[in-house]
């Protein structure tokens, strides 16, 4: 009698357990979330995130058993692309595409993992702890997202990109509210954040450029919401969920990959700009005729490409819709008058020198201020400001 008690008692125990799993997995689908390391390209340098979408339901030969979800897709050959780009009117889109790569008639159709680790990028996979109406109702969203009519939008780095964008699908269709614990130190601005995966892979004319373009908004320091424009925040912060139950079921490296850390770069802006900055000092103290007239074309080609550059700060920061764009301090520096001012290098006229006096005076403020301004300033600027000082200087005194 206490055998079949027993038996009875585990047969329910089983039949439990197996009626709980299949309401669990009733929904037939797993949704998970995919960070992949950063690539060669500057557009790649941060990483990328994709949401993958598994139905079990379906026999390994449809084509809609594993679909990997891409808000990071641009069309490249759009008319206009780089204007767009440059006025930040640039339309992205969510595209979907196999995780595997299938046979379509006679040719094969690569999928999302072969191209990742076609250039040698990691993937990493977190299968998200959803309820089975939670996965349905996130395939839902996703299916609208990609209709013609709605899957275009408006891409921002730091606020509306491959990333936020899954990480808005999680928070908005996950029942429970969502709080996140900081995964980066305290004080950490947007600047600091990127110069991080730049100095990583020694991206350091990259840097310079975006230090370049970027204005003080960039130095405001960032949540934790905030933080997870970049997709491996996203994914430590999915691990770090405040959630009774954990927001991630598990983790997988489906694609690992050892340190490519690029080797130490000699050739650094600093190092350049230091080079030229010594080399037209001591030019500068030649009195020789070839030294004269070298100067004169230096002076006069060096003033209006910071001028230049003044203009194009300006209209990053007036005439697009990049927000980090504006307040910008290196228009200190790179003034904008110096493109006309760049064909008077020669003239004596006392206005002219006068100019030039003050462009050396402003210039040499700025260096003494230059770590205490509210933007970071890139480092490799200073032999660039100082060799403003020093040939301002010089035009005015000659």
């Amino acid at each position: 009698m206490k055998k079949i008690l027993l038996r009875s008692f585990f047969v329910c125990i089983l039949a439990h357990l197996h009626v709980a799993t299949f309401a669990q997995d009733s929904s037939h689908l797993r949704i998970s979330l995919l960070t992949c390391t950063p690539g060669e390209e500057l557009y790649s340098t941060f990483g990328h995130t994709a949401i993958r979408v598994t139905d079990s339901s379906l026999s390994f030969n449809d084509e809609n058993r594993d679909i990997v979800y891409n808000y990071g897709t641009f069309n490249f050959d759009d008319d206009g692309f780089y204007l767009k780009f440059i006025k930040g009117k640039l339309l992205y889109y969510i595209s979907q595409e196999n995780f595997e790569d299938v046979i379509v008639g006679d040719s094969i159709q690569y999928g999302f993992k072969h191209q990742y680790e076609y250039t040698n990028r990691g993937i990493t996979e977190q299968v998200l702890n959803f309820s089975p109406v939670e996965k349905i109702n996130i395939q839902h969203a996703l299916k609208e997202n990609i209709k013609e009519e709605n899957k275009y939008y408006k891409y921002d780095f730091f606020f509306d990109n491959c990333t936020t964008r899954p990480r808005d699908m999680i928070v908005k269709y996950k029942i429970d509210p969502i709080t996140f614990k900081a995964v980066m130190p305290a004080g950490t601005t947007f600047r600091d954040a990127i110069h991080q995966y730049l100095d990583k892979n020694n991206k350091h004319w990259s840097k310079l450029g975006i230090d370049l373009l970027l204005g003080q908004p960039c130095d405001g320091v960032m949540t934790t919401t905030q933080s997870q424009f970049l997709p491996d925040n996203l994914m430590k912060t999915l691990d770090s969920s405040n959630l009774d139950h954990s927001l991630v079921l598990s983790e997988k490296n489906l694609y690992p990959i050892e340190d490519t850390s690029s080797k130490m770069d000699l050739f650094t802006p600093l190092v350049i700009f230091s080079i030229l900055l010594l080399t037209i000092i001591l030019i500068s103290f030649k009195n020789t005729t070839w030294a004269i007239r070298f100067l004169q074309g230096f002076d006069g080609l060096f003033f209006f490409l910071t001028g230049a550059i003044g203009i194009v700060l300006l209209f990053m920061w007036n005439a697009t819709d990049h927000a980090m764009c504006r307040n910008n301090y290196n228009l200190l520096w790179a003034l904008p008058t110096h493109v006309i001012l760049a064909f008077f290098v020669r003239s004596r006229k006392s206005w002219v020198k006068k100019y030039y006096l003050i462009t050396a005076i402003l210039s040499l403020i700025l260096l003494l201020a230059w770590f205490f301004l509210p933007q970071q300033m890139n480092d490799a600027f200073i032999p660039i400001v100082l060799l403003l000082t020093f040939r301002s200087y010089r035009i005015y005194a000659n």
